[in-house]
């Protein structure tokens, strides 16, 4: 994971904008944020994260064959960060996209990637979940700029050479656009193409009606975790550790106690991090790792809710 070295504090915050540490700290359990400093983008960072996880892994750029880049905030439009990254790490041989998920972007993104290595088309794959918020916020709006932070996770997805219960073992993904006008940033598509007159109404930022994306939050986060693990034959108990999109420490508690898990199987970052969108998964992944919270045969809960709305669950065996 890498996040940028500048630090934004709820103390920062109350300088910019009518809020207060207490207010913050209370209704989504945020303490700090980082921010990009001027001219970093997303792939500026994601290229951060990725060279230390290739040099852990003693992998080769030249043998990546696919990246995958869980994204909202892309160095531009076009071409694809995706590109971007594989000529700034010399990926000479790898292809790769970006995928627009929101918050799910990198859940989505791991399922994709899933995809060709199951059925063997490729053998090392990255995925790359990083966003920018900073870059499309309203630091006037106290309802949305004291919620997001600038960050981003990669993971290495590979075969297992032997044939056991090790990896991915399931993900199940649901879309609904009910959630496009409660969650969303107008301005900038083709729909409203950038002036001086969408500049002028704050179309390029992040608009949110937060009351209900958290009540539809709470309600299918919990709902797609408990989905999957019916379909498994599992139990809450079952699980070792379960890792939820870091939207707001209500929500990621609401889903602890639906699902009757304890403190000590729940990973918990927005309060460093605060909400980095596609980079959230992959953050508190490399924390427990860090941490000796997630070693080879834990069985991992991954779920997550973004605008759209797009939600959805992983069940994964740690393989390392």
């Amino acid at each position: 994971m890498f996040h940028p070295d500048n630090v934004l504090t709820n103390r920062d915050l109350e300088k910019m904008v009518d809020t207060s540490d207490e207010w913050i700290q209370s209704r989504t359990g945020i303490k700090e944020r980082r921010k990009v400093k001027p001219g970093q983008a997303a792939s500026d960072l994601a290229v951060e994260a990725i060279v230390p996880l290739l040099k852990k892994t003693q992998t080769d750029p030249q043998d990546i064959e696919l990246i995958i880049v869980g994204t909202v905030t892309p160095d531009m439009l076009f071409p694809s960060t995706a590109c971007l990254i594989q000529s700034r790490i010399g990926a000479k041989n790898a292809w790769g996209f970006d995928l627009s998920a929101a918050c799910s972007g990198f859940l989505y993104s791991l399922t994709v990637a899933d995809q060709f290595v199951r059925n063997g088309k490729h053998k090392k794959v990255l995925v790359v979940g990083v966003d920018v918020m900073s870059s499309i916020l309203d630091y006037t709006d106290r309802n949305t700029c004291v919620l997001f932070g600038d960050g981003c996770g990669a993971l290495l997805l590979e075969p297992e050479p032997e044939a056991t219960e090790l990896g991915i073992l399931d993900s199940i993904h649901h879309i609904d656009g009910i959630g496009a006008d409660l969650l969303y940033m107008p301005g900038g598509g083709s729909r409203n193409p950038a002036t001086h007159e969408t500049v002028n109404k704050k179309m390029h930022v992040v608009h949110q009606e937060g009351k209900q994306v958290f009540k539809y939050a709470v309600s299918e986060m919990a709902r797609v975790s408990e989905e999957i693990l019916e379909r498994n034959s599992l139990s809450p108990k079952d699980i070792d550790l379960f890792v939820a999109h870091q939207a707001n420490l209500r929500i990621i508690e609401s889903c602890q106690k639906r699902l009757g898990l304890s403190d000590e199987k729940i990973v918990v970052t927005i309060d460093k991090y605060a909400n980095t969108t596609s980079g959230t998964i992959p953050t508190c992944l490399t924390r427990a790792v860090e941490d000796g919270r997630l070693t080879k045969g834990n069985l991992v809960l991954i779920a997550s809710f973004g605008a759209g709305f797009t939600w959805g669950a992983t069940l994964v065996r740690w393989a390392y």
